[in-house]
């Protein structure tokens, strides 16, 4: 099987591999912990609880049932949400390093979610949706005001522009955080925590939300992948072709800012996912956005999974927030994208 290709469409063999890898990493990540399991073990408590069966040991069934189960399917769909978002920038915006974190949309993201929780900001039939609501407002409109500033100041949209207009609205933004952290009393320590990343209490309830955002935005931007591809060479050729270029980028940046928003109100600021991701798999199935975005979501999936699982066993007992891991990796990658972009 040939997997770099810059043509044609993912084969169903390629599905088949990612996502066995994909089943094998989260059997992994399900079994280790500060209570080993083993998986044959593992699969029996998950294959009992699907048909209502007795569990034979009540505590391992509770360990991997109510919280690392939950857990491994929140990681998994907030890595591939992120990844996908991620993607999606680069190839809109011809820019290798866009992501939400380097952009500045995952702070903003955090804003929302901050001012949220700080404020008890909740709505009426949805209590638990307040925080995701405006997690997801301020992360488009942090977006929005991003590109703004950066047309204002360079027409050409240049990478080094939009990364320092980024860099600077993320350090506004968490002069803001901190301000409201300051006065936020007993929530301080929690929010602080979450700013972090973090999806030690993930529920079910969160994985269904994580689910249902990701099926509907992932479509979407599966259905534009022949739009992201004329884009990643340019608008002018976009357009030459057909495309409704005003129309196709609020699209895609509404997408994009509701994964972010939703995954940041869910497990907190996890940067870098969407920088790392595409740009390795970019290196082996080709730029095309009908097989990048596929790939993406499985590897983003995977990558933030094997994250998750250092942080939760390489100081052990003590756990990471796993948005340490993924930044101590995605800094790295970033300098040495970075200087790749500055030769060119």
């Amino acid at each position: 099987m040939k997997f770099k290709s810059s043509t044609g469409h993912f084969r169903i063999s390629e599905y088949l591999i990612f996502t066995l890898i994909t089943l094998i990493v989260c059997g992994i990540c399900t079994c280790i912990g500060s209570v080993d399991v083993s998986f044959p073990h593992t699969l029996q408590v998950i294959w009992n609880a699907l048909t209502h069966t007795p569990q034979t040991e009540p505590l391992a069934a509770s360990i991997i049932l109510s919280v690392r189960l939950p857990r491994v399917l929140c990681v998994a769909l907030s890595g591939t949400s992120l990844s996908l978002a991620g993607a999606a920038m680069q190839g809109l915006l011809k820019n290798p390093l866009a992501d939400g974190s380097t952009l500045g949309v995952s702070s903003g993201a955090s804003l929302g979610a901050v001012i949220a929780i700080a404020f008890s900001v909740s709505l009426p039939a949805l209590p638990f949706a307040g925080t995701m609501v405006l997690a997801i407002f301020f992360a488009f409109f942090s977006l929005v005001i991003i590109l703004a500033l950066s047309y204002k100041l360079d027409h050409s949209l240049s990478t080094n522009t939009i990364i320092l207009i980024g860099v600077i609205y993320s350090m506004f933004v968490s002069s803001a955080m901190n301000i409201i952290i300051t006065f936020a009393g007993d929530k301080a320590r929690d929010i602080t925590f979450w700013t972090l990343g973090s999806l030690q209490n993930s529920s079910y309830q969160s994985a269904c939300i994580l689910a249902v955002t990701l099926l509907i935005s992932g479509l979407i931007l599966f259905l534009h992948s022949t739009e992201l591809n004329a884009f990643a060479v340019g608008e002018d050729n976009a357009r030459h072709i057909g495309v409704d270029v005003k129309k196709t980028k609020l699209i895609i940046l509404v997408t994009v800012s509701v994964l972010i928003g939703v995954c940041v109100s869910i497990g907190g600021t996890i940067s870098f996912v969407g920088l790392v991701t595409p740009h390795m798999v970019r290196m082996i199935v080709g730029p095309n956005h009908k097989r990048l975005l596929p790939a993406c979501a499985f590897c983003g999936a995977i990558f933030l999974l094997l994250a998750d699982l250092i942080a939760r066993i390489i100081l052990d007992p003590i756990e990471l927030p796993i948005g340490v891991i993924t930044s101590l990796v995605g800094a790295v990658v970033f300098v040495l994208i970075f200087y790749k972009t500055k030769q060119l």
